[in-house]
């Protein structure tokens, strides 16, 4: 390969691991160009599956940062760049693999971080994103669902018993008042102006506080009476 044609494909391969959420290094030996299309197709939309130069690849690797993936650029490579669900990519390869024993996967890059085979196959059981995000919003559903029904439920019932008592009060209004067949008490009686014992007790002051009446007119001591003393 001419250096410029060299230097252009190192250029797209650090491109793709740049702007990549995971790579995943493989071995194609021995699968047919029907097969590598049918490997395509099963890692989704957001990902692609080119065969690489194991030589251009180590530089465009060092050149984007990415490191892990040296030691096992050997023999027929093939890389997946995953630009969306890792989990969802990683479930396409493990699904071919089982059918195709061929496709050998020897490792990758996950956020920057190197992960082995098994760590990739163990990042295939996951649920994906999408299964993820629905169970959550269906977790969140049933939690606002219940909140509601929990603050509904004294406010149906205090409605109930306001509507049970309306109808109660109409058949029987003494519900209102004292209570079903309880006669409503009666007015307390207001107080007397004056009792009788207050009226007794300003009689007798009176009485004592009244002059003494004089003597009968016959009782009077005449002038006669006083020179007999």
């Amino acid at each position: 390969m001419a250096r410029p044609d060299k230097a252009a494909a190192v250029a797209e391969l650090t491109e793709q691991f740049r702007g990549s959420k995971a790579v995943v290094l493989t071995e194609y030996r021995g699968l047919t160009v029907a097969q590598l299309k049918q490997l395509r197709k099963s890692l989704g939309e957001h990902a692609s599956y080119a065969v690489v130069k194991n030589t251009l690849t180590k530089i465009a690797a060092r050149e984007a940062g990415v490191e892990g993936l040296e030691a096992s650029l050997a023999g027929p490579s093939a890389i997946a760049f995953v630009s969306g669900d890792p989990v969802e990519a990683a479930k396409g390869l493990r699904d071919f693999a089982k059918a195709n024993p061929l496709l050998v996967i020897k490792g990758g890059v996950l956020d920057g971080k190197a992960i082995s085979a098994d760590e990739i196959k163990k990042l295939a059981d996951l649920e994906s994103r999408e299964v993820l995000l629905a169970k959550l919003a269906g977790a969140m559903k049933a939690s606002l669902s219940n909140a509601v029904s929990l603050f509904a439920a004294p406010l149906a019932q205090t409605a109930r018993l306001v509507e049970a008592l309306r109808q109660k009060a109409e058949q029987d209004p003494t519900v209102l008042t004292g209570g079903a067949g309880t006669p409503a008490p009666a007015p307390a009686a207001e107080p007397e102006t004056e009792t009788a014992t207050e009226a007794e007790a300003e009689i007798t002051a009176e009485v004592s506080a009244a002059p003494e009446a004089p003597e009968a007119a016959g009782d009077e001591p005449t002038a006669e009476d006083a020179t007999q003393a």
